[in-house]
């Protein structure tokens, strides 16, 4: 099977090339599309709309790639995390996110997707960058995760998930065309029909890569992983951050042009570290920044990696760095971790 085409990296127009290379008509390619991604098959010999002789040399030439959940754990909190198989033998993580109302009814269901194993980035501060990085997921790889999480979500909390996050393992933008193709295919009306404004890309600041996010704009979602308000500080913690080309001056022109070109608000993801980012003069650092463009500010508590020396900061000092960047007009709310109990976590995610 070693010259066989993985069906599960292409979208309709792909497909619908790749059968025309068969000598079948497009509709075929459609057919495809269908059974693979609106009925999660991988079997052509189950693809019974399809005639026999064609699904006997799609079975010769073609093959339909998908990712095997081998467990999903469950917080006490009700997050679940779901362990993935890929086809290469590495393993991703993913995270489904409920959140309840008063009555305990789970009324948003996000999944944390994963777009590569491992992270390049090297943030000292995370246990996916301890990884290094392995390998970029597949526009399908990342799909399958949504679909299966789609499933669970409906067989512990009664309906579909409502929201997509590209903030599980690895830098979304690095993997930038799967990406884009996994968003296609996640908002197609024919698979699972979600909305873009319910997708949001998560960034640790690619400049040149924000400013291809706007021009090709997916209509998703923007959050830049900032954690640190100052160059020096920033490039202490974040390496992405010691290049010209992805410094703080470079992300402000990548965030104006990002905001003028799509009319769509930044929001800026900041997780506070005791006595490295979270004094007053930080927030008002900060404060400076979302006035780059309309933003809001998500405040996230670190969640700790036992081999990495940064500690939470304190409930008093969460108060006060909120409190200032209240004070500066600054659009602000705090997350608070899910997950952490089954490392589950933002930062947490760590399977080689």
């Amino acid at each position: 099977m070693a010259d066989t085409v993985d069906l599960k990296t292409m979208g309709r127009d792909a497909l619908e090339a790749f059968v025309d290379t068969l000598g079948e008509p497009a509709y075929r390619g459609r057919q495809l599309y269908n059974w693979i991604y609106a009925r999660g098959e991988t079997d052509f010999a189950a693809m019974t709309s399809l005639p026999k002789a064609f699904r006997a040399r799609l079975n010769e030439e073609a093959t339909v790639s998908s990712i095997d959940m081998q467990r999903v754990q469950r917080s006490e909190d009700g997050t679940l995390k779901g362990l993935f198989a890929l086809p290469s033998g590495r393993e991703a993580e993913t995270v489904l996110i409920p959140s309840f109302d008063a009555l305990g009814d789970a009324q948003r269901l996000t999944v944390c997707v994963s777009s590569q194993v491992g992270c390049a980035m090297g943030c000292a501060f995370c246990a996916t960058g301890l990884m290094g990085f392995k390998e970029n997921l597949t526009p399908g790889a990342i799909y399958d995760q949504v679909w299966f999480m789609n499933e669970a979500a409906q067989e512990h909390y009664g309906r579909a998930v409502s929201n997509v996050v590209f903030m599980g393992m690895g830098e979304p933008l690095l993997n930038y065309d799967a990406v884009l193709q996994s968003v296609a295919l996640l908002t197609d009306e024919d698979t699972l029909n979600m909305s873009p404004r319910r997708i949001t890309i998560s960034t640790v600041g690619l400049a040149r890569r924000i400013r291809d996010l706007a021009d090709d704009d997916p209509r998703t979602n923007l959050a830049v992983s900032l954690h640190a308000p100052t160059d020096e500080q920033r490039s202490a913690i974040m390496p992405v951050n010691q290049s010209e080309k992805t410094s703080l001056d470079a992300l402000e022109q990548a965030i104006r042009y990002y905001a003028d070109t799509t009319g769509r608000p930044v929001t800026y993801e900041y997780c506070l570290f005791k006595d490295v980012n979270d004094s007053v003069q930080d927030a008002k650092n900060l404060a400076d920044i979302t006035r780059w463009a309309p933003s809001k500010v998500n405040i996230l508590m670190y969640n700790p990696v036992p081999t990495l020396s940064f500690e939470r900061t304190s409930e008093a000092q969460l108060n006060r760095f909120v409190q200032a960047l209240v004070e500066e007009g600054v659009t602000v709310t705090v997350r608070r971790s899910r997950g952490q109990d089954i490392d589950a976590a933002c930062g947490q995610l760590a399977n080689a």
